[in-house]
């Protein structure tokens, strides 16, 4: 497979030499799903710290950071997993057929972690986590195996968050009006997302009955979110020093962080919209993040801190079985919330209660009950990690 030409400057190697391993990408992973853990499973999300709640609407929380840097991470790994296999002998059908099979089968992971344990079919829900990353990850891989140049696929991302602003904003909303003039811009029932996904399922499928944070429109610009991250692993891709990469990296992150927040003063920063302003926002922490592990992790002089003897293992255990250990941890989830044993209160609440009384505030209870999921949900995966199961779907 080639490329398309590009200037010396952004020079890729040829898609068919076995890329070395970046460590910092699997450490990034594993902080990602660590956090993930972290804040869907708030002992009480009524008194959990702000700062392990999604924004209620507009607006933007650390929680909020933790989808997006894990879709940016998917398009990083696209890059480098596809010259992987291309180095291992495998043809563009054969990594097509496996980019497709690898979808669906996300996607029915999704229904299996949306559904369980009842598994009703007239409440399940086909958006969620799972299946957005099945649909993003499907898409861009697949342009990506079209041997796409940078420029085209910067183009693409760029015209996915330009489309959904222009949807967003000067769309009529049926039965409501214009955005910005008939209805508040981005209002919380009254927007072309919300609307849409209405029309395809009904309330009882819908995460929040009226709309759903992982609807189908929204999708186009989670999906500039994944190219984002095949820009990047592009740009890792390039002759130029690591060092060089890691300062490029920092410096694309500054600039989205601050294009993010001045598309944010007419297209507000909303993770439930997934808007194109949240996309620049988020994308550019998650670049810094990036810039960040590649300093502390994969730079030569840094390598006394290489997370295999150091305090960043723990992340890479994580990493290195990230949807295994989302899976488990949302399994575990629902388990603990479908064991009821007393006064009508399930397992985990009644875990959350027992901490709480041995603990000066609700908060506090809240976050312990919390280090403790991710704890056991850890546990698990060391287990994996140490034997050198590395479950790829």
């Amino acid at each position: 497979m080639t490329t398309t030409s590009a200037p010396s400057t952004f020079t890729i190697p040829s898609l068919t030499a076995r890329p070395p391993r970046l460590i910092s990408l699997d450490v990034l992973r594993g902080l990602t799903i660590a956090f993930m853990i972290l804040v869907n499973n708030n002992g009480n999300e009524a008194a959990a710290y702000w700062p392990l709640k999604h924004a209620d609407w507009n607006g933007f929380t650390p929680t909020d950071l933790v989808f997006p840097t894990f879709l940016f991470l998917v398009g990083v790994s696209t890059v480098f997993s596809t010259a992987s296999r291309l180095a291992q002998g495998a043809t563009r059908r054969s990594l097509f057929l496996h980019v497709v099979r690898r979808s669906v089968i996300l996607y029915l992971l999704g229904l299996v972690v949306n559904s369980f344990p009842y598994f009703h079919l007239h409440t399940m829900r086909f958006y969620g986590v799972l299946p957005r990353i099945a649909i993003c990850y499907l898409i861009v891989a697949s342009l990506y195996l079209i041997s796409l140049g940078w420029r085209s696929q910067t183009g693409l991302a760029v015209a996915a968050l330009a489309g959904y602003w222009i949807l967003m904003r000067f769309v009529p909303v049926p039965g409501h009006g214009l955005p910005g003039h008939d209805i508040p811009l981005l209002d919380r029932d009254a927007n072309l997302t919300a609307w849409l996904d209405r029309q395809i399922f009904p309330a009882s499928h819908l995460y929040e009955r009226t709309r759903d944070p992982e609807g189908l429109l929204s999708t186009l610009p989670a999906v500039a979110t994944t190219l984002f991250g095949v820009l990047t692993g592009l740009w890792l891709r390039t002759q130029r020093s690591l060092t060089a990469k890691a300062g490029g990296i920092a410096i694309a992150g500054v600039s989205s962080v601050l294009l993010g927040s001045l598309w944010n003063l007419s297209f507000p920063i909303n993770k439930k919209l997934w808007t194109s302003s949240y996309v620049l926002f988020a994308g550019g922490l998650s670049l810094l993040l990036l810039a960040l592990c590649l300093m502390i992790v994969d730079l030569p002089e840094k390598s006394s801190l290489r997370p295999r003897s150091g305090f960043l293992m723990p992340f890479l255990v994580f990493g290195t079985n990230a949807i295994s250990a989302y899976v488990l941890s949302e399994l575990l989830q629902s388990t603990l919330g479908s064991i009821h044993l007393h006064h009508g209160l399930n397992l985990q609440q009644l875990l959350y209660l027992a901490i709480q009384r041995v603990v000066p505030g609700p908060a506090i209870a809240s976050l312990l009950y919390s280090l403790g999921f991710v704890a056991v949900c850890w546990l698990f995966m060391v287990i994996l990690y140490r034997r050198n199961i590395f479950i790829k779907v």
